[in-house]
């Protein structure tokens, strides 16, 4: 009987229970943690959803109908997802200010989490390009300005100029300058093509390249322009225009200051 009793207090057994009771615990977090964390994503997906529906109700319905639908006065947004949502509104470009041949940039009058919620319903009407994150447009790699570059002159050039600068287009339309503009909104206009230019999806240009382009425009907005004097940076026609009516003018100049003082126009 003591040989029974003493196996049945043995301390390993106390181990053994603990460590059981410990892999359980662990066992029933991992099967419900989870669970618990996308129920509760999915709880505050929903609110911001009918928080921006209320604001969309207010700041962009009469345009655009009450279920992003459009009308007479705008399009339709389905589908066109979160970055159009968060590129025309953080730009201040909508809420429209008036109609025109195209809609130009402005002070925002939306917060960035009121966006994030205007986005969020808008998103919900139908599949569409979803808002970048800081990892997508944000490069560190020194090549990626060279690259970017030359995608830059194949793909934007045409319009927005070969340093960023824009340019005019049929109708009164005009492809706008991209200096100053934040590295997240340029990544956004090419996601989703707004106004006259053309989107490029991952399917027309992956995600690598996009980000090569932003590399490449803020690198040309922060450096100084090595040459002094930009003229706008509208390229060797200005700068050869600018070199033959005031170059040649200065020298033309120069030669009659001459011509007049020389010792025989004194005499005369």
């Amino acid at each position: 009987m003591k040989k029974l009793s003493a196996r049945r207090r043995h301390p390993l057994a106390a181990l053994v229970v603990l460590l059981l009771a410990l892999a359980a615990t662990g066992g029933l977090y991992a099967a419900f943690a989870p669970a618990e964390k996308a129920q509760a994503d999915t709880t505050a997906q929903s609110l911001a959803i009918d928080e921006g529906k209320k604001l969309f109700a207010v700041g962009c319905s009469s345009c655009h109908g009450l279920n992003g639908q459009g009308s007479s006065d705008g399009p339709s947004l389905v589908g066109v997802g979160s970055a159009s949502v968060d590129f025309q509104v953080a730009t201040g470009r909508m809420p429209a200010q008036q109609p025109g041949a195209q809609v130009p940039a402005k002070k925002n009058i939306y917060s960035q989490g009121e966006i994030d919620q205007l986005a969020a319903f808008v998103a919900s009407l139908g599949p569409g390009p979803v808002t970048p994150t800081e990892e997508q447009y944000s490069s560190t790699n020194p090549d990626d300005v060279s690259k970017g570059g030359e995608l830059f002159r194949t793909n934007c050039a045409q319009c927005h100029n070969f340093a960023g600068k824009g340019g005019a287009l049929t109708q009164g339309k005009y492809a706008p300058s991209l200096e100053g503009v934040d590295a997240k909104h340029i990544y956004e206009a090419m996601q989703t093509g707004p106004q006259n230019m053309p989107s490029f999806p991952d399917t027309t240009m992956p995600e690598e390249q996009k980000k090569q382009i932003v590399a490449f425009v803020r690198h040309t907005n922060d450096e100084p322009n090595p040459g002094g004097l930009a003229l706008g940076s509208l390229g060797p026609v200005t700068e050869g225009l600018f070199g033959w009516i005031f170059g040649l003018g200065a020298l033309i100049a120069v030669a009659i200051w001459v011509a007049a003082h020389t010792t025989k126009a004194k005499k005369s």
